[in-house]
């Protein structure tokens, strides 16, 4: 089997048993049998090779066969703080984000923000999370934290602090190369106000500007992570 599977928790011993929602798919969608062979991750770098001896509607459970420790993540740890945009939009970034190698993701509370970081949005975008990692073969799974204002943000900042806005000087490539990790802010679909862009500055965040074009939300998060992220 090519497909990979999430385990919430490290192997006990040799012993592993699959959560329900990855059991029902291996029973359900990937007939899966006793003595098949497949791949799980547990988030935290570790990837197994697990021999399958028990296949039920609801419990599967497998012996390690084989572990290693995998990283596919990147050279450099990128922060995205981004005002989520509305609906399905949130999942494809975080999806995309994944992908593209992005550390950590801050639902950023702000003054124009529409989607609010509720608890139950949190809870799906980290599930979005697991689903995208399967797919990209990513060990080490991006972490979604609680929403935090622009203060926390900024309290927290490394070195390499980034707010992306229209009015800011032109982005240097030269000042991502020589960062080892980067927080990038991110504005809602309303802008940020001038009141938080002076905050960040007066914080000793870089006024950024992507170019000319305004940019949406989920374009700009992807647009720095690709400049971050990729070799």
């Amino acid at each position: 089997m090519s497909e990979r599977f999430f385990l919430e928790q490290p192997p006990i011993g040799n012993e592993v048993t699959f959560p329900e929602a990855e059991s029902q798919h291996l029973a359900k969608v990937m007939r899966a049998q006793a003595g098949d062979v497949v791949i799980g991750f547990d988030g935290t770098g570790n990837e197994y090779q697990i021999e399958l001896t028990t296949v039920g509607k609801k419990k599967v459970s497998g012996t390690v066969r084989h572990q290693v420790e995998v990283s596919r993540e990147a050279a450099r740890k990128l922060t995205l703080a981004v005002a989520l945009p509305k609906g399905d939009r949130q999942r494809w970034l975080v999806e995309k984000a994944v992908e593209l190698g992005v550390s950590r993701l801050i639902p950023l509370l702000t003054e124009r923000g529409v989607a609010q970081p509720v608890e139950k949005a949190i809870e799906r975008l980290r599930r979005a999370v697991i689903e995208a990692s399967k797919q990209c073969e990513r060990n080490h799974l991006m972490v979604v934290e609680e929403g935090q204002t622009l203060e926390a943000v900024l309290a927290a900042k490394p070195a390499c602090c980034l707010m992306l806005h229209p009015s800011g000087d032109p982005l240097r490539f030269e000042t991502i190369q020589a960062a080892d990790e980067v927080l990038a802010i991110i504005g809602p679909e309303g802008g940020l106000s001038d009141a938080e862009v002076e905050q960040a500055a007066a914080a000793g965040g870089q006024v950024v500007s992507l170019g000319p074009r305004i940019l949406r939300v989920e374009t700009a998060a992807l647009a720095i992570a690709s400049l971050t992220t990729l070799p």
